[in-house]
């Protein structure tokens, strides 16, 4: 479903030189999984997924999703995926159901099915209170539920949820997590980025710990806790980390 080989993207820096967001990551998402992005602010983490969802251009490397390359078919690769993070723009002056209905128009839908999709998601997320409610006039919790909805309203394939309950309180949270299990169940392939611990351990099948624009270690979090020998998945996720940040001050000083 996702498979990307040796991605780098590079920006050029007037006073460091050339700054390697993405230094050449390999990983395969399929279908029916949660495919777990973990590391530190700065990892790369964002970049790649932004890659992955046609905003930036990779330097070089491949990223293929469902059949379409990132960079021959981005147009393609728009119909393939549904984004969303806690940074989802709602609009001010557009309801509810309006700014849903907007994305399923933008995708090609038909009256029709995008009736019948709208009606679905909106009974499935509790939205039919606030059919009518202005952007600017919701909530965070409620953004949250309209981002889910129109980055599903045409049924994609794929899923990017990047950081989608930072900041959400608790029940909110707790409905985004659901939501992901449940699309998984479905037979979608979720990149889910997280700094939270409990939920990597709770949703995702594999992952991937990044520091510096490197995948560090990829694989379930059982091989990675037994190659590591630590069962707890934030001491796992410190430990990988801390070693990287000790080599790479090593290689600098040496």
């Amino acid at each position: 479903m996702i498979h990307v080989r040796k991605l780098r993207k590079s920006y050029q820096d007037l006073q460091s030189g050339t700054f390697k967001a993405l230094d050449g990551i390999s990983f395969d998402a399929m279908p029916g999984q949660v495919y777990g992005l973990l590391g530190p602010n700065g990892a790369g983490k964002t970049t790649a997924l932004r890659i992955l969802s046609t905003v930036l251009r990779p330097t070089s490397g491949t990223a293929i999703i469902n059949g379409f390359d990132v960079n021959e078919s981005p147009e393609k690769i728009r119909h393939q995926i549904g984004f969303v993070s806690t940074n989802t723009a709602i609009y001010d002056r557009m309801t509810a159901w309006e700014l849903v209905q907007y994305f399923g128009r933008l995708y090609g839908m038909d009256d029709e099915n995008l009736q019948i999709r709208m009606e679905h998601l909106f009974e499935r997320f509790q939205m039919n209170d606030i059919r009518n409610v202005l952007g600017s006039k919701m909530s965070t919790g409620m953004k949250q539920k309209v981002s889910i909805a129109r980055a599903i309203i045409h049924d994609p394939p794929v899923l990017i949820f990047d950081e989608a309950t930072s900041g959400l309180d608790i029940l909110v949270a707790r409905e985004v997590l659901r939501t992901v299990e449940q699309l998984a169940d479905q037979g979608k392939c979720v990149i889910f980025s997280s700094h939270i611990m409990t939920e990597v351990k709770r949703l995702c099948h594999r992952i991937a710990i990044m520091s510096h624009g490197r995948i560090l270690a990829e694989g379930s979090i059982e091989d990675i806790s037994q190659q590591f020998r630590e069962n707890d998945i934030e001491e796992l996720f410190y430990q990988i980390i801390s070693k990287h940040e000790q080599e790479k001050q090593h290689s600098v000083l040496a």
